[in-house]
């Protein structure tokens, strides 16, 4: 649970980072009776308050949406990006994680806030914006090669909603930390110096079709059940489904979920793999900070391996698969965290297709379905081949690639998996 000091320092700054200098973290400031005005002491009174009420919550922390990092862009100095992210759960309070794992230098955060988006956008719904500190503190520097997880902020979001979350980087602070296939329009402020906590999103005057700096949201759930880690490449990252409409097939599962009260983390990167690095670290590399670390993981999904197929240098040894399939669920197990694996689909007439690659993708399947590795299995190859043409996908699945999934073949994915292996 939340410590009530540093809760109570994220409290007080939200009470009055608009209205004057932002308190520091201990007691000089906080408490100070002989000195304070009145107005201050009731600020100081009703922030304690507020703080011992976040204290006492019940529940637990839960991740209700993930951005994997997949590599860097050019840094945006003195810019504010408004990252639109869309939540599978709602919670109480909410924390943002900031990354710079990418970058080769330190990274100043001049000012983060988080706020619940209009029907479309920039703007912000009025009332909603909150100042996301880190320690206490409005800013905070994150080094190179690293993480951060903000304070608990106090603002309740429902779940299927859409947040505002907006980083302004006064400094150039070399290659951004970044996840490229976004599939969602962000925004951003050109001179964003002041504009972070903007309700009114005219200074927003760009777009980017990437989400910077921003890896995850968590949120306080009082009866939720944990989240479910959707693990992956392009075909988990949305490639093929229609942008800013959330149809890939993780957010397709997080809806057939929200009863239950599970969320759903989208860790897919397009073209990432799993023995080797490519677009992203591999998989293998990287499934502790996208996947096993996260906020209340209970199952993780693995749908990953057609690119080390069709790669360069291609993966034909289908022992190394089998391994390395192996090693992820050893180390989820050891966290008491399931894991289900995911058949490989189909891609005839993709540009890469060979019968020599085919029989590879038909041992690993094998292998998944029958192999005794998972915990259970979804057959998303079963449940999207044509059955005419097995090699290939249904033609009403089909973006036109042969590869990828469009709106009804992520729901098809989706569909696949039987919700009782995830509960």
């Amino acid at each position: 649970m939340v410590k009530a000091g540093r809760v109570l320092a994220a409290v007080l700054l939200a009470l009055v980072g608009t209205t004057g200098a932002a308190p520091q973290t201990g007691a000089a400031t906080a408490i100070a009776p002989a000195t304070a005005t009145g107005a201050a002491r009731t600020a100081v009174s009703t922030a304690v308050s507020t703080a011992v009420r976040i204290e006492s919550l019940p529940g637990s922390w839960t991740g209700t949406w993930e951005a994997a990092p997949s590599g860097t862009a050019p840094a945006l100095p003195g810019a504010a990006v408004r990252n639109v992210v869309h939540l599978s759960v709602g919670g109480q309070l909410l924390r943002i994680r900031l990354s710079n794992r990418l970058g080769t230098a330190p990274l100043t955060l001049g000012a983060v806030t988080v706020a619940l988006r209009t029907a479309a956008g920039p703007d912000a719904v009025p009332g909603t914006m909150r100042t996301v500190t880190f320690g206490g503190a409005p800013t905070t520097v994150v080094p190179a090669g690293g993480d951060m997880v903000s304070d608990p902020v106090p603002l309740a979001v429902p779940a299927a909603a859409d947040l505002l979350v907006t980083v302004h980087t006064p400094t150039d602070g070399g290659p951004a930390t970044y996840h490229r296939t976004a599939l969602r329009t962000s925004y951003v402020a050109p001179q964003g110096a002041g504009r972070a906590a903007d309700e009114d999103g005219s200074a927003y005057t760009a777009t980017t079709s990437h989400w910077y700096y921003v890896t995850g949201v968590d949120v306080l759930v009082t009866g939720g059940a944990g989240s479910v880690v959707a693990f992956g490449d392009s075909l988990t990252d949305g490639t093929g489904s229609t942008p800013d409409t959330d149809r890939r097939w993780p957010d397709r599962l997080a809806e057939r979920l929200r009863p239950h009260r599970l969320g759903v983390l989208n860790a897919g990167i397009a073209g990432n793999r799993l023995l080797r690095d490519g677009t992203g670290p591999s998989a293998l590399s990287r499934l502790d900070a996208d996947a096993l670390s996260r906020s209340g993981a209970r199952v993780l999904i693995v749908f990953e391996g057609i690119n080390d197929i069709n790669g360069r240098p291609q993966a034909d040894d289908v022992g190394d698969f089998k391994t390395a399939y192996r090693a992820i669920v050893s180390r989820a197990h050891t966290l008491g965290i399931r894991v289900v694996g995911a058949t490989l689909t189909p891609y005839g007439g993709h540009g890469a297709f060979t019968a020599a690659r085919e029989d590879v993708r038909q041992r690993i399947n094998t292998f998944i379905r029958t192999g005794g590795a998972f915990d259970a299995v979804a057959d998303f190859d079963a449940a999207v081949r044509d059955p005419a043409q097995p090699r290939r996908i249904r033609p009403a699945y089909d973006p036109g690639d042969h590869l990828h999934f469009n709106d009804a073949g992520m729901r098809a994915l989706a569909d696949a998996i039987d919700l009782a292996t995830l509960r």
